[in-house]
């Protein structure tokens, strides 16, 4: 009984030093951000009053347009793919056509092409189309790149439906279009959640792709926007 107990001390020992490990950035990311330039000097590990809570209003008076801009490119590539994602998936998992598993097949085959391999041509093909310093220039490339592994998930997901369900909806003179809004889609919601939450992070994250092409400082997303702030500005 007391090894027991001392192997629960020990095992809650090490979980506390664990989570201390883990909050630990957290700790030190807020206590830095409430100092000023002599604060910062005088001690680098510890808090210091007084407090400067104003660094936050002048940092987010600079990154205000930055979030709006992400807002804006992220949203509308997570809308774009999770509509033509949901169309084209239902299309391959529940309807029939002509090379049908082929093209699926093709589709999902452009997973195992690295992302840096399409890059210098993804740029190309952008400043081709005159997208530079445009917000569509990322928005596009991002629903052309998210749709292939949204699709993959979703005609999965599809496809587990049962058929049953269908052919009564079809007996009671359902369209195609109606099958997908009022039978699949309500079923398939978890997996549309998922999509939703998978691409706002990728996007949400990604540097390259707008650090190239959003030219403009008015355009640039938050990712690059602390980049740029990061290199022009100090605590104070």
């Amino acid at each position: 009984m007391r090894a027991r107990s001392l192997q629960q001390v020990g095992l809650t020992g090490v979980l506390v030093i664990l989570a201390a490990m883990m909050f630990f950035p957290f700790y030190f990311m807020l206590q830095i951000s409430l100092k000023d330039d002599s604060q910062f000097a005088q001690q680098f590990w510890l808090p210091i009053p007084p407090f400067h809570w104003e660094n936050y209003s002048a940092a987010f008076q600079v990154l205000w347009h930055y979030i709006v801009n992400s807002i804006i490119v992220v949203g509308s590539s997570t809308f774009g793919v999770v509509v033509v994602a949901t169309l084209a998936a239902y299309a391959f998992a529940r309807l029939y056509f002509p090379g049908r598993e082929a093209l699926y097949y093709f589709l999902i085959s452009l997973m195992m092409i690295p992302s840096v391999l399409t890059l210098i041509p993804q740029f190309v093909l952008i400043k081709n189309l005159g997208l530079i310093g445009n917000y569509a220039g990322v928005i596009l490339p991002y629903i052309a790149v998210g749709e292939i592994i949204s699709i993959f998930i979703l005609r999965a997901f599809f496809a587990s439906l049962p058929e049953e369900l269908f052919e009564a909806a079809r007996i009671d003179g359902a369209s195609n279009l109606q099958l997908f809004l009022r039978v699949a889609l309500p079923l398939v919601r978890p997996a549309v959640v998922a999509i939703l939450i998978l691409q706002v992070l990728t996007n949400w994250n990604d540097y390259i792709l707008p650090l190239l092409v959003l030219t403009d400082d008015s355009l640039k997303t938050l990712v690059v926007g602390l980049v740029a702030f990061q290199t022009r500005f100090s605590i104070h």
